[in-house]
């Protein structure tokens, strides 16, 4: 009987001391109440390693090779993007242009319409033949004006080949001219670029004062509407207190 206790007590330890060794502790059988065998059951299992990586490191280190070409920043296809108030500031810059252009068209035509009209009432007129200017320069202004010289009356307040005063002479030279100015002599004396003296007039500028407009043409002389109809006359006479000099071309 105490032999079995001592098997027991011995058995007992060895469960113990397996348990902590990591292995399963071993069943006991009992053999006819006699002997008592051990039976061990052990589990195996697969070895594992822990390895610890640094992920920022991974996350933010990149390795090039050295003849690598990546090409540089200019390279690259990047899309252009416009804001909406970059694309409604281009809007209002295209609408103005056409709208300019449509004005410079409708101008054009007017100019061109005006043209055709006076010269129907030039050959309506049927008093003598006059030729329009051949283009907006000096010597066109000139030779257009000069076909007057003589054969047009002074007529107050008129604007007309049939008859035109001072101002009404100089707007419709002018005017065929493509150039819009005011029938007033005074108005005339504010229009266009100042010059500061006689002596830096150009033939074509206009010499004016509230009493008087005229067209310079060079030597002292002008070519104006006065009482004795349409002539050339000297500054001094037909101008005898101050005035202004403006060039239109």
């Amino acid at each position: 009987m105490k032999h079995i206790k001592h098997c027991s007590v011995i058995a007992a330890l060895a469960a113990a001391a397996l348990t902590f060794a990591g292995v399963a502790p071993a069943a006991l059988a009992a053999n006819d109440g006699a002997t008592q065998d051990a039976v061990v059951v052990t589990r195996s299992f697969p070895k594992t390693n822990a390895v610890k990586k640094n992920i920022l490191a991974e996350a933010s280190s990149t390795q090039v090779e050295s003849d690598s070409d990546w090409g540089g920043v200019e390279s690259l296809n990047v899309p252009q993007t416009k804001s909406q108030a970059e694309k409604d500031v281009e809007a209002a810059a295209a609408a103005a242009e056409q709208q300019r252009q449509q004005q410079a068209q409708a101008q054009a035509q007017a100019q061109a319409a005006s043209r055709s009209a006076a010269r129907s009432d030039l050959s309506s007129s049927g008093s003598f033949t006059v030729t329009p200017p051949d283009g907006a320069s000096v010597s066109s202004l000139l030779t257009f004006a000069n076909q007057f010289v003589g054969k047009v009356p002074y007529v107050s307040g008129g604007n007309t080949p049939s008859g035109w005063d001072c101002s009404g002479f100089v707007q419709y030279v002018y005017g065929q001219m493509g150039v819009s100015l005011p029938h007033y002599s005074g108005a005339q004396a504010t229009v266009g670029r100042a010059v500061g003296s006689l002596a830096d007039a150009q033939p074509g500028d206009i010499i004016a004062n509230a009493q008087h407009a005229a067209i310079y043409v060079g030597n002292g002389m002008v070519i104006n509407s006065q009482l004795n109809g349409t002539r050339y006359d000297p500054i001094a006479w037909v101008f005898p207190s101050s005035y202004s000099i403006r060039r239109i071309f």
